[in-house]
C-alpha cells in the first residue's frame, strides 16, 4: 500500500521567539488583569517580566537568528507598497519570518509596548501611594502625566492587536495561510523544491541575552538604587 509522502517544511523561527511571543501574550492579559483587580505588587511584577522580554527582544533584533533580526523584516517603504499591491491575490507567499507590511506591524507593537511600560515605570497615582520605581526621578506632575500615558498607550494596543489578529484571519481565511501554526512549531510549509537555509540560532547567545536583559530589568525595579 503506497503512502503519500508528508509536507516538506522549511524552519523559520527558533523556540526563543516562539516562547517570547506566547509569553508576551500571557503577560500582557495578565497585567490587565492584575491592574482591574488593583493588585499592583502583581501588577509591576508582570511589567518588569515584560521590560524583561523587550530587553531580549531588542538583543536578539540584532544578535539572533535571520527571521529574528530587524534588517530581515523591516522593510523600506517600495518594499511595503509592493507588498500591499498583492495582497488582494488569493495566492499566498510562504514568507521567511514576517513579510514587509507585517515587519511593522511587529515594529508598532514592540514600540507601543514599550512605551507604555516605559511610562508605567514613571507612574504615579493621584494620592502618590502606588508608583513606578522610577517616578522619584521626575516632579510629582510629570508622574501623574505617565500615568495617563500608560493608560491611553494600553488602548492604543488594544487597536493594534485587534489588527494583528484580523490580519491573521485574513491571511487564514483568505489566503489560505495559517500563521499561528509556525508560531506554535516553528515551522511552515514549504513550496515545490523550495529550499531554506537553517536558521543557526545560538542557545548560548539566547541564554546571555536573557541574563543582560534579567539583570537590567532587576536594576531597573530598583529604581537604579543598589
Amino acid at each position: 500500500m503506497n503512502r503519500s509522502a508528508a509536507p516538506a517544511t522549511a524552519r523559520i523561527w527558533d523556540p526563543t521567539i516562539r516562547l517570547f511571543h506566547w509569553l508576551l501574550v500571557a503577560l500582557l492579559a495578565f497585567s490587565w488583569w492584575s491592574g482591574e483587580q488593583h493588585d499592583m505588587e502583581r501588577h509591576r511584577l508582570s511589567g518588569y517580566a515584560i521590560l524583561t522580554l523587550l530587553v531580549f527582544r531588542l538583543f536578539w533584533g540584532f544578535a539572533g537568528p535571520r527571521t529574528a533580526r530587524f534588517a530581515s523584516f523591516v522593510r523600506g517603504p517600495r518594499a511595503v507598497f509592493a507588498y500591499v499591491r498583492e495582497l488582494g491575490s488569493r495566492k499566498g507567499h510562504a514568507a521567511d519570518g514576517h513579510n514587509p507590511l507585517g515587519g511593522w506591524s511587529v515594529v508598532a507593537l514592540l514600540a507601543a509596548i514599550a512605551l507604555m511600560v516605559g511610562a508605567g515605570l514613571f507612574a504615579s497615582d493621584v494620592d502618590g501611594i502606588e508608583s513606578g520605581p522610577l517616578a522619584t526621578y521626575v516632579s510629582f506632575e510629570q508622574s501623574e502625566a505617565a500615568a495617563s500615558l500608560h493608560e491611553a498607550v494600553f488602548n492604543v494596543l488594544l487597536a493594534l492587536t485587534a489588527v494583528h489578529i484580523l490580519a491573521v484571519l485574513f491571511y487564514l481565511v483568505w489566503k489560505r495561510q495559517n500563521l499561528v501554526r509556525p508560531m506554535l512549531t516553528g515551522r511552515r510549509l514549504a513550496e515545490e523544491g523550495e529550499t531554506v537555509a537553517d536558521l543557526g540560532w545560538s542557545p548560548i547567545r539566547a541564554l546571555v541575552g536573557l541574563v543582560l536583559a534579567g539583570v537590567l530589568a532587576w536594576a531597573v525595579s530598583k529604581g537604579f538604587r543598589f
